[in-house]
């Protein structure tokens, strides 16, 4: 893609963005306002971390999804019920970065300083305890079994990517299924609860309960493979955090599964980088230029506009509203975003 051509991406996604996030931005201030109430503790490190934590920021995707699905199906997302969830469901996702960074020994994170790089793993792997048990409490006010039920559901999905994650570290014999797989636990099914949830709140039917999560599901399994490809293709100003990190962490992503399926002799390249945990004698650029030789940028970036239009398509038969429009724009957010 030519600088020009890209520049123009971003500044669409960024359209996009204000467009979403504008429609519901009273609901979105809100939720910080919960989001500080709920990290709020008689424990000086915790009242800090939860601080530092929700100052790190973020587009807060998970909890407009969680508000926008509300709304996508007659609720009130501005309600306090929808408002304290949204809250929950980034309490989770805040509680599964603080645990990947430890995992991946990360340093940054959004261009600040990871609470395991602060103060050590043994406080991080606390405070990240202490968000699922916050999390978890706070959903029990709901007294709803069925939304209980997903969430456990998710936290045992995410606990389970991880674990199938580090079976495949350093290892060229993953196939594009098994990568998918992990991607669906760690990211997709939270996206899916957080639409689902927000669905029950809004007294969703059946059927649109369904629609949402399965949108959340295509969505989130999106946005990881974006995820991914930015990996390759952005700065570490960009991304906010190291870029190419994650095949020196061992991490084979689906540019890599294509590159190497493509072409076979490239797998000794792979290892090299993943032995050696540097780019040292093979280059971050001589890696692109072999995915980019043989079009393995382009399959991925074509699997992930797959999962986009699915998202989009699972919204068919929701009740049209400005708020099902943003959900059906959030897709293109997704893929056209440069972090």
């Amino acid at each position: 893609m030519q600088a020009t051509e890209q520049g123009a991406v971003l500044e669409d996604a960024k359209v996009t963005a204000f467009r979403i996030f504008g429609l519901i931005s009273p609901e979105l201030k809100l939720v910080e306002e919960e989001f500080a109430r709920q990290a709020r503790s008689n424990v000086q490190v915790i009242e800090y971390l939860g601080d530092y934590l929700r100052a790190s920021g973020g587009k807060r995707v998970r909890p407009a999804l969680t508000i926008l699905s509300n709304y996508a199906v007659g609720g009130d997302g501005s309600n306090y019920n929808s408002i304290r969830m949204a809250a929950v469901m980034e309490f989770l996702h805040t509680a599964t970065l603080v645990h990947d960074d430890i995992i991946d020994s990360a340093d940054t994170r959004r261009s600040r300083p990871t609470v395991n790089a602060l103060f050590g793993n043994k406080t991080a792997v606390l405070m990240g305890d202490w968000l699922y048990m916050s999390a978890f409490e706070t959903s029990l006010a709901e007294r709803s079994l069925s939304i209980l039920d997903i969430l456990t559901r998710v936290t045992r999905k995410m606990t389970e990517g991880e674990l199938l994650q580090l079976t495949t570290l350093a290892r060229t014999d993953i196939h594009e299924q098994q990568y998918l797989d992990i991607i669906e636990r760690k990211t997709a099914y939270l996206f899916s609860a957080c639409c689902e949830v927000g669905a029950i709140l809004g007294g969703a039917t059946a059927s649109e309960q369904k629609a949402l999560a399965d949108y959340g599901m295509n969505l989130g399994t999106a946005f990881q493979l974006t995820d991914d490809l930015l990996d390759f293709t952005s700065s570490d100003g960009t991304l906010g955090k190291g870029a190419g990190v994650d095949l020196l962490g061992g991490k084979v992503t689906l540019p890599l599964i294509y590159l190497m399926e493509n072409d076979p002799a490239s797998t000794a390249m792979v290892q090299r980088v993943m032995a050696e945990g540097s780019y040292e004698s093979v280059s971050r650029r001589e890696l692109m230029e072999s995915v980019e030789r043989v079009g393995a940028l382009d399959r991925a970036r074509v699997k992930a506009d797959s999962y986009a239009a699915a998202a989009r398509d699972s919204l068919s038969d929701l009740p049209i509203s400005e708020h099902c429009e943003s959900l059906r724009s959030i897709p293109t957010y997704v893929l056209d975003r440069d972090r």
